[in-house]
Protein backbone atom coordinates (compact mmCIF):
# COMPACT_ATOMS: atom_id res chain seq x y z
CA UNK A 1 0.00 0.00 0.00
CA UNK A 2 1.42 3.60 -1.02
CA UNK A 3 1.35 6.32 1.90
CA UNK A 4 -1.67 8.15 2.90
CA UNK A 5 -2.24 11.52 2.34
CA UNK A 6 -0.98 12.73 6.08
CA UNK A 7 1.66 10.75 5.82
CA UNK A 8 3.04 12.36 2.74
CA UNK A 9 2.62 15.60 4.36
CA UNK A 10 4.15 14.77 7.63
CA UNK A 11 7.48 13.72 5.42
CA UNK A 12 6.99 17.19 3.09
CA UNK A 13 6.56 18.99 6.01
CA UNK A 14 10.00 17.12 8.46
CA UNK A 15 11.68 18.11 4.99
CA UNK A 16 10.64 21.43 5.14
CA UNK A 17 8.72 21.61 2.40
CA UNK A 18 5.90 23.72 3.33
CA UNK A 19 4.50 24.77 0.02
CA UNK A 20 3.79 21.49 -1.06
CA UNK A 21 2.77 20.10 1.96
CA UNK A 22 0.20 22.48 2.55
CA UNK A 23 -1.39 21.58 -0.61
CA UNK A 24 -1.55 18.29 0.30
CA UNK A 25 -3.31 18.70 4.02
CA UNK A 26 -5.75 21.49 2.27
CA UNK A 27 -7.23 18.44 0.82
CA UNK A 28 -7.37 15.98 3.99
CA UNK A 29 -11.21 16.03 5.21
CA UNK A 30 -12.45 12.27 4.52
CA UNK A 31 -10.95 10.88 8.56
CA UNK A 32 -11.96 13.03 11.72
CA UNK A 33 -8.75 11.88 13.08
CA UNK A 34 -6.50 13.04 10.18
CA UNK A 35 -8.64 16.49 9.24
CA UNK A 36 -7.49 17.14 13.06
CA UNK A 37 -3.88 15.89 12.14
CA UNK A 38 -3.97 18.13 8.84
CA UNK A 39 -5.46 20.74 10.52
CA UNK A 40 -2.23 20.45 13.34
CA UNK A 41 0.61 20.32 10.67
CA UNK A 42 -1.31 23.32 9.16
CA UNK A 43 -1.15 25.19 12.31
CA UNK A 44 2.72 24.41 12.51
CA UNK A 45 3.70 25.20 8.81
CA UNK A 46 2.10 28.56 9.53
CA UNK A 47 3.49 28.86 13.06
CA UNK A 48 6.71 28.54 11.59
CA UNK A 49 5.84 30.85 9.17
CA UNK A 50 5.08 33.94 12.18
CA UNK A 51 1.45 33.96 10.83
CA UNK A 52 0.42 33.13 14.59
CA UNK A 53 -3.14 34.38 13.68
CA UNK A 54 -3.57 31.81 11.12
CA UNK A 55 -1.66 28.92 12.96
CA UNK A 56 -3.62 29.33 16.04
CA UNK A 57 -7.07 29.11 13.92
CA UNK A 58 -5.72 25.67 12.43
CA UNK A 59 -4.81 24.16 16.12
CA UNK A 60 -8.26 25.44 17.12
CA UNK A 61 -9.77 23.54 14.76
CA UNK A 62 -7.88 20.81 15.15
CA UNK A 63 -8.94 20.66 19.14
CA UNK A 64 -12.75 21.17 17.84
CA UNK A 65 -12.15 17.58 15.81
CA UNK A 66 -9.96 16.06 18.77
CA UNK A 67 -9.14 17.62 21.76
CA UNK A 68 -7.47 14.53 23.39
CA UNK A 69 -4.00 15.04 21.71
CA UNK A 70 -1.95 17.07 23.99
CA UNK A 71 0.23 18.31 21.20
CA UNK A 72 -2.48 20.33 19.47
CA UNK A 73 -3.12 22.37 23.57
CA UNK A 74 0.38 22.84 23.78
CA UNK A 75 1.03 24.49 20.01
CA UNK A 76 -2.50 26.31 20.51
CA UNK A 77 -1.12 28.05 23.43
CA UNK A 78 2.19 28.44 21.87
CA UNK A 79 0.06 30.05 18.92
CA UNK A 80 -1.81 32.64 21.39
CA UNK A 81 1.37 33.08 23.49
CA UNK A 82 3.08 34.99 20.05
CA UNK A 83 0.38 36.82 19.18
CA UNK A 84 0.44 38.26 22.84
CA UNK A 85 3.20 39.57 22.61
CA UNK A 86 2.50 41.88 20.30
CA UNK A 87 -0.82 42.55 21.34
CA UNK A 88 -2.14 45.42 23.16
CA UNK A 89 -3.00 45.06 27.17
CA UNK A 90 -6.84 44.68 26.03
CA UNK A 91 -5.85 41.87 24.03
CA UNK A 92 -3.69 40.58 26.14
CA UNK A 93 -6.03 40.08 28.76
CA UNK A 94 -8.29 37.73 26.35
CA UNK A 95 -5.75 35.93 25.26
CA UNK A 96 -3.87 35.25 28.66
CA UNK A 97 -6.47 32.86 30.11
CA UNK A 98 -6.89 31.16 26.83
CA UNK A 99 -2.60 30.20 26.48
CA UNK A 100 -2.95 29.24 30.30
CA UNK A 101 -5.85 26.82 29.62
CA UNK A 102 -3.80 25.18 26.63
CA UNK A 103 -0.72 24.52 28.52
CA UNK A 104 -2.59 22.97 31.68
CA UNK A 105 -4.92 21.34 29.73
CA UNK A 106 -1.66 19.58 27.74
CA UNK A 107 -0.27 18.64 31.12
CA UNK A 108 -3.24 17.37 32.26
CA UNK A 109 -3.50 15.00 29.01
CA UNK A 110 0.36 14.62 29.14
CA UNK A 111 1.90 14.87 32.86
CA UNK A 112 5.46 14.07 32.12
CA UNK A 113 5.47 16.85 28.89
CA UNK A 114 8.27 19.41 29.94
CA UNK A 115 7.09 21.51 26.97
CA UNK A 116 4.03 23.09 28.38
CA UNK A 117 5.95 23.61 31.91
CA UNK A 118 8.26 25.16 30.14
CA UNK A 119 6.15 27.90 28.64
CA UNK A 120 4.02 28.73 32.11
CA UNK A 121 7.43 29.02 33.89
CA UNK A 122 7.97 32.06 31.20
CA UNK A 123 3.76 32.64 31.54
CA UNK A 124 4.05 32.92 35.59
CA UNK A 125 6.80 35.49 34.76
CA UNK A 126 5.73 38.01 32.30
CA UNK A 127 2.13 37.74 33.41
CA UNK A 128 1.11 40.86 35.77
CA UNK A 129 -0.16 39.67 38.92
CA UNK A 130 -4.30 40.54 37.64
CA UNK A 131 -3.13 37.51 34.53
CA UNK A 132 -2.36 35.26 37.17
CA UNK A 133 1.20 36.09 37.08
CA UNK A 134 3.40 34.94 40.20
CA UNK A 135 7.38 34.40 40.53
CA UNK A 136 6.16 32.01 43.16
CA UNK A 137 4.43 30.45 41.00
CA UNK A 138 6.91 30.22 38.16
CA UNK A 139 9.22 28.46 40.59
CA UNK A 140 6.94 26.01 41.66
CA UNK A 141 6.48 24.89 38.05
CA UNK A 142 10.55 24.58 37.43
CA UNK A 143 10.57 22.64 40.56
CA UNK A 144 8.12 20.37 38.71
CA UNK A 145 10.41 20.35 35.72
CA UNK A 146 13.51 19.78 38.12
CA UNK A 147 11.61 16.08 39.06
CA UNK A 148 11.20 15.22 35.28
CA UNK A 149 14.75 16.73 33.96
CA UNK A 150 16.82 18.20 36.35
CA UNK A 151 19.35 19.90 34.15
CA UNK A 152 16.33 21.85 32.49
CA UNK A 153 14.80 21.75 35.87
CA UNK A 154 17.87 23.81 36.94
CA UNK A 155 17.97 25.89 33.87
CA UNK A 156 14.18 27.38 34.61
CA UNK A 157 15.33 27.66 38.23
CA UNK A 158 18.27 30.06 37.10
CA UNK A 159 16.36 32.07 34.84
CA UNK A 160 13.92 32.92 37.03
CA UNK A 161 16.61 34.09 39.69
CA UNK A 162 17.73 36.26 36.88
CA UNK A 163 14.56 37.68 36.77
CA UNK A 164 14.79 38.30 40.06
CA UNK A 165 18.24 40.17 39.48
CA UNK A 166 19.68 37.02 41.76
CA UNK A 167 22.74 36.93 39.64
CA UNK A 168 24.96 34.38 42.17
CA UNK A 169 22.10 31.83 42.71
CA UNK A 170 21.34 32.45 38.77
CA UNK A 171 24.84 31.57 38.03
CA UNK A 172 24.53 28.30 40.40
CA UNK A 173 21.76 27.13 38.96
CA UNK A 174 23.31 27.44 35.52
CA UNK A 175 26.62 25.48 36.48
CA UNK A 176 24.46 22.73 37.82
CA UNK A 177 22.24 22.52 34.55
CA UNK A 178 25.76 21.89 32.72
CA UNK A 179 27.01 19.54 34.97
CA UNK A 180 24.11 17.63 34.27
CA UNK A 181 24.07 17.95 30.95
CA UNK A 182 26.99 19.46 29.05
CA UNK A 183 24.65 20.32 26.22
CA UNK A 184 23.78 23.33 27.79
CA UNK A 185 26.51 24.81 27.86
CA UNK A 186 25.67 27.65 25.66
CA UNK A 187 22.60 28.65 28.39
CA UNK A 188 25.81 29.55 30.72
CA UNK A 189 28.00 31.41 28.35
CA UNK A 190 25.10 33.09 27.73
CA UNK A 191 24.64 34.29 31.40
CA UNK A 192 27.81 35.18 31.12
CA UNK A 193 27.56 37.74 27.78
CA UNK A 194 23.90 39.51 29.72
CA UNK A 195 26.56 39.92 32.64
CA UNK A 196 29.47 41.37 30.35
CA UNK A 197 31.91 38.82 31.65
CA UNK A 198 32.08 38.36 27.75
CA UNK A 199 35.72 36.09 28.26
CA UNK A 200 34.17 33.46 30.10
CA UNK A 201 31.28 33.07 27.15
CA UNK A 202 33.95 33.01 24.90
CA UNK A 203 36.32 30.46 26.22
CA UNK A 204 33.48 28.66 27.14
CA UNK A 205 31.90 28.42 23.31
CA UNK A 206 35.63 28.44 22.03
CA UNK A 207 36.05 25.35 24.26
CA UNK A 208 32.65 23.59 22.90
CA UNK A 209 33.37 24.48 19.20
CA UNK A 210 36.51 22.84 19.58
CA UNK A 211 34.84 19.63 21.18
CA UNK A 212 33.03 19.17 18.70
CA UNK A 213 33.48 21.03 16.08
CA UNK A 214 30.11 20.17 14.19
CA UNK A 215 28.26 21.96 16.52
CA UNK A 216 27.61 25.31 14.31
CA UNK A 217 25.75 26.10 17.27
CA UNK A 218 28.33 27.01 18.74
CA UNK A 219 30.38 28.73 16.00
CA UNK A 220 27.13 31.34 15.63
CA UNK A 221 27.46 31.99 19.58
CA UNK A 222 30.96 33.14 18.64
CA UNK A 223 30.23 35.44 16.33
CA UNK A 224 26.85 36.71 18.54
CA UNK A 225 29.04 37.36 21.24
CA UNK A 226 31.09 38.93 19.51
CA UNK A 227 28.28 41.37 17.69
CA UNK A 228 27.52 42.29 21.57
CA UNK A 229 30.29 42.88 22.96
CA UNK A 230 32.54 44.31 20.36
CA UNK A 231 35.18 41.77 21.01
CA UNK A 232 37.16 39.58 18.81
CA UNK A 233 35.31 41.23 15.92
CA UNK A 234 37.51 39.70 13.00
CA UNK A 235 36.87 35.94 14.94
CA UNK A 236 33.37 37.02 15.12
CA UNK A 237 33.22 37.56 11.34
CA UNK A 238 34.93 34.52 10.70
CA UNK A 239 32.30 32.31 12.64
CA UNK A 240 29.03 34.36 11.32
CA UNK A 241 30.52 33.89 7.73
CA UNK A 242 31.12 30.36 8.23
CA UNK A 243 27.95 30.22 9.66
CA UNK A 244 26.56 31.46 6.64
CA UNK A 245 27.64 29.14 4.41
CA UNK A 246 25.80 26.30 6.61
CA UNK A 247 22.11 25.35 5.90
CA UNK A 248 20.44 25.20 9.67
CA UNK A 249 18.46 22.72 10.99
CA UNK A 250 14.95 24.25 12.34
CA UNK A 251 15.54 24.39 15.92
CA UNK A 252 19.16 26.24 15.12
CA UNK A 253 19.63 30.52 14.96
CA UNK A 254 18.69 31.61 11.72
CA UNK A 255 20.44 32.88 8.80
CA UNK A 256 18.23 36.30 9.44
CA UNK A 257 19.63 35.89 12.58
CA UNK A 258 23.43 35.48 11.45
CA UNK A 259 22.61 38.55 8.88
CA UNK A 260 21.99 40.54 11.82
CA UNK A 261 24.93 39.67 14.08
CA UNK A 262 27.71 40.24 11.07
CA UNK A 263 25.69 43.52 10.49
CA UNK A 264 26.68 44.77 13.73
CA UNK A 265 30.13 43.57 13.69
CA UNK A 266 30.68 45.49 10.49
CA UNK A 267 28.42 48.53 12.30
CA UNK A 268 31.03 48.73 14.70
CA UNK A 269 33.83 48.64 12.70
CA UNK A 270 32.38 51.51 10.67
CA UNK A 271 31.42 49.79 7.71
CA UNK A 272 28.37 51.40 7.48
CA UNK A 273 27.62 50.02 3.54
CA UNK A 274 28.33 46.84 4.28
CA UNK A 275 26.43 46.63 7.87
CA UNK A 276 23.51 48.31 6.03
CA UNK A 277 23.53 45.54 3.04
CA UNK A 278 23.40 42.73 6.11
CA UNK A 279 20.66 44.48 7.99
CA UNK A 280 18.67 44.80 4.45
CA UNK A 281 19.35 41.01 3.69
CA UNK A 282 18.65 40.11 7.62
CA UNK A 283 14.80 41.90 7.35
CA UNK A 284 14.30 40.38 3.65
CA UNK A 285 14.67 36.69 5.59
CA UNK A 286 12.80 37.60 8.71
CA UNK A 287 10.63 41.12 8.76
CA UNK A 288 10.08 40.98 12.84
CA UNK A 289 13.93 41.66 13.92
CA UNK A 290 13.72 44.58 16.04
CA UNK A 291 17.23 45.15 16.63
CA UNK A 292 17.80 44.91 12.26
CA UNK A 293 15.22 47.27 12.14
CA UNK A 294 17.12 49.72 14.25
CA UNK A 295 20.66 48.86 13.13
CA UNK A 296 18.91 49.65 9.80
CA UNK A 297 17.33 52.90 10.82
CA UNK A 298 20.71 53.88 12.32
CA UNK A 299 22.70 53.28 8.85
CA UNK A 300 20.29 55.17 6.84
CA UNK A 301 20.32 58.47 8.92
Amino acid sequence: MGQSALETGKKLYEDRRWVEAKKIFATIDDDQNDFAAARYYLGRITFDEKDFESAADYFEEALDTNDKIPDYHNWYGNALGSIAQEANVLRQGILAPKMKNAWEKAISLSPNMLEPRQSLVQYYLQAPGFMGGSTDKAKEMANQILKLDPADGHRQLGNIYLKEKKTMEAEKEFLAAVKINPELISVLANFYVSQKEYGKAFNLFEEEAKKHPDNMTAIYQIGRSSAISGQRLDRGEECLKKYLAYNPKSNEPSHAGANMRLAQIQEKRGHRVEAKKLYETALRLDGSLKEAKEGLERMSN
